[in-house]
């Protein structure tokens, strides 16, 4: 293989990790953001394995543009789809799961 090739070829490979994955969204995707206001979604970012997906979102109430992580953002309640409530406690379970119980009776205090 000629040298130049070798180096394309490492070239190729080195652009394809650093460069992010943009899609458009077409149509937008309505989403609340924790903390935030609900909007429309039209971009999202993946940088990769190691990264939250971002979701750039213009927010309804006030027009500012926020690119928020996957753990912060949620499809908007939608009746006919049977989705009533946004439920943000999901994550606030999943990092306490994380942490381990405080000590080795709250194993018996639930039943575990």
């Amino acid at each position: 293989m000629p040298r130049c090739d070798v180096l394309n070829a490492r070239l190729a490979i080195l652009a394809e990790e650093a460069c992010p994955m943009i899609a458009q969204l077409n149509p937008s995707l309505p989403l609340t953001v924790e903390g935030r206001d609900g909007g429309l979604a039209s971009t999202m970012i993946d940088y990769g394995a190691e990264h939250n997906l971002l979701w750039v979102t213009a927010l309804d109430a006030n027009g500012e543009i926020w690119c928020a992580p996957d753990p912060k953002a949620r499809v908007q309640k939608n009746w006919s789809m049977g989705r009533t409530a946004i439920d943000w406690s999901r994550d606030k379970d999943a990092s306490a799961d994380a942490a381990g119980p405080a000590d080795s009776t709250d194993d018996l205090k639930h039943g575990a």
